[in-house]
């Protein structure tokens, strides 16, 4: 249930153009970066975002918006550890 009301308290968008630009809004934090990957955290995730000769065009730590640009081949988010842990005991407990 808690889950559902952070999921809502959160603007969390991404927008890909033509797998050329990706912007990402409420991103906590810029994890490691490279040509070829770049880890973003955010209150739902860490987003992975794999592909070739990408580059940050834009950070903005006040906004939290990330604008990433070059051939982007894939998206991907990771749960956070602590909650799916959270989550199987809530489970196996109830």
């Amino acid at each position: 249930m808690e889950e559902k009301r952070m999921l809502q308290k959160v603007n969390h968008n991404i927008i890909m153009e033509g797998r050329k630009k990706l912007s990402v809004s409420a991103v906590e934090e810029v994890g490691a970066f490279d040509e070829e990957s770049v880890t973003l955290k955010t209150a739902l995730g860490t987003l992975t975002i794999k592909g070739e000769k990408l580059k940050i065009n834009k950070l903005s730590v006040e906004t939290g918006d990330v604008d990433i640009e070059g051939e982007i081949n894939s998206c991907s988010y990771k749960a956070e550890e602590g909650n799916a842990a959270k989550g199987i005991f809530s489970k196996l407990f109830k």
